[in-house]
């Protein structure tokens, strides 16, 4: 799954250009690694410094409330941390907050129409779950209203992972033919999705390259507290 992800997310990071990007959560993949930003972040509200990732670090005490201007950043990335967040629509509208016109969102969730969106929830009522039980899956076409009430323009959708959910590399391989013709019969029933979506501003027409945009307001950020956190 990670190996798919990391595909998918090289090929769409690639070609998106701007000054800053930023990945939140999941610090177990380099989401920004194609990407050829001068200033590209990791937001998470734990990371472990000795990994040694090539990467700024932004911590947050809350996702919900990210330690950057607003309309600061030209590219998000949030890998599976919707589905484990216990305000996901909150974490939406604060990355909507920080990027700016035009600029691109990419998120990685599980989807919950698939043969391992099935397995979880058989699982939960066995009491034997296949992922982390505090997991939500969140399908695509409620993901697609949630960023349309946010002027979220989904511009291209990718699936992938189509082998039921095996525990051993024995059995994936046994069932590795289903990868294309999960692709070819049943493309919207893969395991995970990739949503690309574009934010748009009414009344906003581009006329140009912004050759002097400001940059985010540092260039190696920082540890940051709540609001909360600074009024105790």
């Amino acid at each position: 799954m990670l190996a798919w992800e990391q595909s998918c997310l090289d090929a769409l990071t690639a070609d998106i250009f701007g000054f800053n990007a930023m990945q939140i959560g999941l610090p177990q993949i380099n989401a920004l690694s194609a990407n050829r930003m001068p200033n590209k972040w990791l937001a998470d509200t734990h990371v472990d410094l000795a990994s040694g990732a090539p990467r700024a670090v932004a911590i947050a005490h809350d996702l919900a409330e990210l330690p950057f201007a607003s309309q600061s950043l030209d590219l998000v990335v949030l890998p599976h941390v919707l589905e484990f967040s216990r305000e996901p629509h909150q974490v939406l509208r604060e990355v909507e907050r920080v990027l700016r016109p035009e600029g691109r969102l990419i998120i990685c969730g599980f989807n919950s129409a698939s043969l391992w969106g099935a397995r979880q929830m058989a699982g939960r009522l066995s009491g034997s779950a296949f992922l982390p039980r505090d997991g939500q899956f969140i399908g695509m076409p409620r993901l697609k209203d949630w960023l349309e009430l946010l002027n979220m323009e989904v511009d291209h959708g990718y699936f992938g992972c189509y082998a039921p959910p095996c525990r051993t590399e024995k059995w994936l391989e046994r069932f590795a033919f289903m990868e294309k013709i999960g692709r070819r019969w049943w493309p919207y029933l893969g395991a995970v999705y990739v949503v690309h979506a574009i934010k748009r501003v009414k009344g906003m027409h581009l006329i140009g390259p912004a050759w002097r945009r400001p940059a985010a307001s540092s260039a190696r950020a920082g540890p940051a507290t709540n609001k909360a956190h600074e009024k105790k």
